[in-house]
């Protein structure tokens, strides 16, 4: 929830924003190339006159983020429907507005813990906080209010689809100052970031399948792992000058192996996932293009490069995509239950609680 993203214009573009400038990366004003033109997402935030700041503040000009949350909502909602059906459109809609609402939630949370580290590393000294455009009262009221939308979506659910998406808050508060106490602080990240593996079947059906939802969740943590230590490559000189950790610092010795350790595991989890929800050819075809998609970003990976790393990361929403497209098309080769009508009735009641 919690990773700042970098600016795209959609998950198909091929992020003319990485041109820029890799130290001015979470500003919305600087371009580094003049023929490069700011996203709609950057114009926006930059006419938004004294709502600037909190736009900034919550990464408005940087959606990766917000598509790397939604994606494992994504999933999982996709993998709770009824076989040859389509997942459920209001689900989607209701929790990528959750995405949207809690990462700017977790940027929020990070910037009011880190906001002195802030100013003494070249890619973030011009947040919001650490530039004093405003205070942490100030940040502390408005992520209130974050929170309280957020809670105004949870409460269209069940009671335990709400209790399980709650206990997560305690992740999305804790993971800025893991980057202080443990060296694998991204797997704190990992599983708030992916927490939403966990809550598609509760939406949907009321209750949780967790043969599925487990080796899910497990498997979106090392993906996490691995996007999030790419990224991290690029405060490596930084982190270690202020005392931070980090599983670049931890994989730099010997960065290939490592993440394709966590790739691998990433894959053989979403296999045994995909095997215990019977998904269908399409689910398998896509692990072999994440697979392949993987290894380009680990193999060709310069961790000295914090341009490409950027680019790696911002990639990584193409991944989500393509499991999530997997899981449909997978879903919809599935031979219809003959009691999908009942089920589907049943689990509108649940969720309703009518």
């Amino acid at each position: 929830m919690f990773s700042p993203g970098l600016p795209s214009k959609s998950i198909f573009s091929s992020h003319p924003a990485l041109r820029r400038s890799i130290s001015s990366v979470d500003s919305p004003n600087s371009h580094a190339d003049e023929n490069t033109k700011p996203t709609f997402c950057e114009r926006l935030v930059k006419s938004s006159g004294p709502l600037e700041p909190y736009f900034r503040l919550i990464r408005l000009h940087n959606p990766t983020g917000c598509w790397l949350l939604f994606w494992p909502f994504g999933w999982s909602i996709a993998l709770a429907a009824l076989p040859a059906d389509l997942p459920d459109i209001k689900s989607l809609i209701m929790f990528g507005s959750m995405a949207f609402i809690m990462r700017g939630a977790g940027c929020t949370i990070n910037d009011m813990w880190d906001k002195e580290i802030d100013r003494n590393v070249a890619r973030t000294k011009d947040r919001p906080l650490a530039k004093d455009e405003m205070t942490r009262f100030d940040a502390l009221v408005f992520l209130g209010g974050q929170l309280g939308v957020g809670c105004l979506i949870l409460l269209q659910y069940n009671f335990y689809t709400v209790l399980l998406s709650a206990s997560s808050l305690g992740l999305a508060v804790s993971y800025p100052l893991m980057k202080k106490l443990i060296p694998w602080p991204q797997v704190i990240l990992g599983m708030a970031m992916n927490f939403g593996t966990l809550l598609g079947s509760p939406a949907v059906h009321g209750f949780s399948d967790w043969s599925v939802c487990l080796p899910l969740y497990l498997g979106g943590i090392c993906w996490t792992v691995v996007y999030d230590t790419i990224y991290a490559f690029q405060d490596l000189a930084d982190d270690k000058k202020l005392g931070l950790k980090s599983t670049a610092i931890v994989f730099s010795e010997n960065p290939r192996l490592w993440l394709s350790g966590f790739a691998a595991s990433m894959i053989s989890l979403f296999s045994l996932c995909g095997f215990m929800n019977a998904q269908t050819w399409p689910y398998y075809v896509s692990l072999l293009v994440i697979s392949a998609h993987l290894a380009k970003q680990i193999c060709y990976l310069n961790t000295s490069n914090v341009r490409e790393c950027a680019q790696k990361f911002v990639s990584n929403q193409r991944i989500g995509l393509i499991l999530f497209l997997g899981i449909v098309f997978g879903n919809l080769l599935k031979p219809k239950s003959e009691d999908n009508n009942l089920k589907s009735s049943s689990s509108q009641e649940i969720v309703t609680g009518k």
